[in-house]
């Protein structure tokens, strides 16, 4: 891991671990690694939901791209598209699933955001749309580093032309987002959790923990006192507006695992 100035994870006091009561995590290289969720993350997801803490993953991936995973995985729920889209595992194990904005406002979006979408490819020929791109409903994505390499410049030129078009426009570690509407990680996880837990979250901050790891959770990073980045955050680390307050030492998924451990040998305390 490249040398940063950063808090490590095991400073992270005892005391306020112990208040944890639920935990918010990215899904692509935070709560996965090389694109497939490792046994040790799975088996963290399984502890967390066996000592009763919900467990919400907020991801830029397509509503599609997502399903398999919010019906596989322990998780309470995922909120895809950036804060768009919720998936859950319902009643009897069927997918439930539910939208920030209405149909008619979905499918008005939906034309706007193919035609910027023409508009990058027509203008920066060496672009190219996220392979997962047929599952996405509410915003369109850019390859940059998960399947096809785009040079910082150009992720620079599909954000402006992003936002020149009236679009809110983010970068993961792999993919380029943009969608139209307020919505982000962070109004996903107030819906999710007013929605699921009937709570509002911006009054128990301190109960929670956020795990992410690019320059699209800078957001949560600063919203929350418990915020963490796995290693990995070293990529983005002075592209971030706001920065994690602790950082593991393992990578992907091997440091998500470590957020999950130190919640719960502090409830097991």
């Amino acid at each position: 891991m490249p040398q940063f100035a950063h808090s490590p994870l095991s400073s992270w006091p005892l005391e306020a671990r112990a208040l944890i009561q639920g935990v918010l995590t990215d899904i692509d290289d935070t709560l996965t690694t090389e694109g497939a969720i490792t046994s040790d993350a799975l088996d963290a997801l399984h502890r967390l939901r066996a000592a009763g803490l919900p467990v919400f993953a907020i991801t830029g991936r397509p509503a599609g791209w997502s399903e398999a995973f919010a019906l596989a995985w322990p998780v309470s729920a995922i909120v895809a598209e950036n804060g768009a889209v919720a998936l859950w595992r319902g009643p009897g194990g069927a997918l439930c699933r539910d939208y920030l904005q209405d149909a008619p406002t979905r499918q008005s979006h939906f034309k706007r955001l193919q035609a910027v979408a023409a508009q990058i490819q027509a203008e920066l020929p060496q672009a190219r749309l996220a392979q997962d791109s047929a599952g996405r409903e509410t915003d369109i994505a850019i390859d940059h580093s998960e399947h096809h390499h785009l040079p910082e410049a150009d992720v620079q030129r599909v954000v402006r032309l992003m936002q020149a078009q009236g679009l809110n426009a983010t970068v993961s570690s792999i993919h380029i987002n943009g969608w139209i509407g307020e919505h982000d990680k962070l109004a996903g996880a107030r819906w999710i959790v007013r929605t699921q837990l009937g709570r509002e979250l911006d009054h128990e901050t301190e109960r929670w923990v956020y795990v992410g790891d690019s320059t699209n959770d800078a957001r949560m990073f600063g919203h929350f006192p418990h915020s963490v980045g796995v290693a990995n955050v070293a990529r983005f680390w002075y592209q971030l507006s706001h920065r994690p307050r602790y950082v593991t030492q393992g990578e992907r998924g091997a440091g998500f695992t470590e957020v999950a451990n130190a919640v719960l040998a502090a409830l097991e305390r």
